[in-house]
């Protein structure tokens, strides 16, 4: 293998002029001299590119988790809609069945002093969720009490939840 290097006169100068200040130099120079030039190339190489890219880093990663704090705090807040949910009326048990059914859950409700107790035999974990916090904006039930048990699927729960008014 056969390397063609172009002939540049300016660097061709340049070299020989090394050259001859090198050859200038005794062994001992020429080893300060290296160590010297190690020790300036480890400085370039940890200031110049080591250093840069950890700071790089350290940037992105701060900002995934900014973003990823807004958007969780964004998905919290639910979205914007101009007018307030529409109340639901009627007694506990009512209100209880007529807000079930929307997501995809059956409920047992009996009456409990104050309020009603809903039980919930299997639903997923995010459905009985949304079902809580939207009774929570619809009516004037509150949550005074939920037990909630991992059934043995992934992601499916009972529950059993006591409303007041």
């Amino acid at each position: 293998m056969r390397l063609i290097l172009a002939r540049m006169p300016a660097l061709d100068a340049a070299l020989i002029r090394f050259d001859g200040w090198w050859t200038g130099r005794s062994r001992r120079e020429q080893a300060m001299l290296g160590v010297l030039a190690l020790f300036l190339a480890a400085l370039v190489l940890v200031y110049g590119v080591v250093k840069p890219l950890q700071a790089a880093r350290a940037s992105a990663l701060q900002d995934i988790r900014t973003y990823e704090t807004l958007t969780a705090r964004i998905r919290a807040a639910g979205t914007l809609s101009p007018s307030q949910p529409q109340r639901r009326q009627g007694s506990p048990a009512e209100v209880i069945n007529g807000s079930v059914g929307g997501f995809g859950l059956a409920a047992t409700v009996a009456p409990i002093p104050d309020g009603a107790r809903a039980t919930i035999a299997d639903g997923s974990y995010d459905s009985v969720m949304a079902w809580l916090a939207d009774l929570s904006a619809t009516s004037t039930l509150r949550i005074r009490r939920v037990d909630l048990r991992r059934r043995p699927e992934p992601g499916r729960v009972s529950a059993t939840v006591d409303f007041g008014g």
